[in-house]
């Protein structure tokens, strides 16, 4: 699994581990809720590092979480 894979697999899982739906998650992170589905789906592969930190902070994660293999 490349780490484009592990980045949108590892967001739906956090997001899915929190009881957050897509519209929820892109609101928390102050993102648009089409540039969640694009980095969800593997449709946007270089989500910029600003993007990836409102994910991660919105998740209660570090970076390093959203872009490793997921183990949990």
């Amino acid at each position: 699994m490349n780490a484009t894979n592990n980045i949108s697999t590892n967001i739906k899982k956090f997001r899915l581990k929190m009881g957050l739906s897509q519209d929820k998650l892109s609101k928390k992170a102050d993102i648009t809720y089409n540039t969640l589905i694009k980095i969800e789906s593997g449709a946007n592969k270089n989500p910029t590092i600003e993007t990836m930190s409102r994910i991660a902070k919105a998740l209660d994660v570090k970076v390093d979480d959203l872009i490793e293999k997921y183990e949990g």
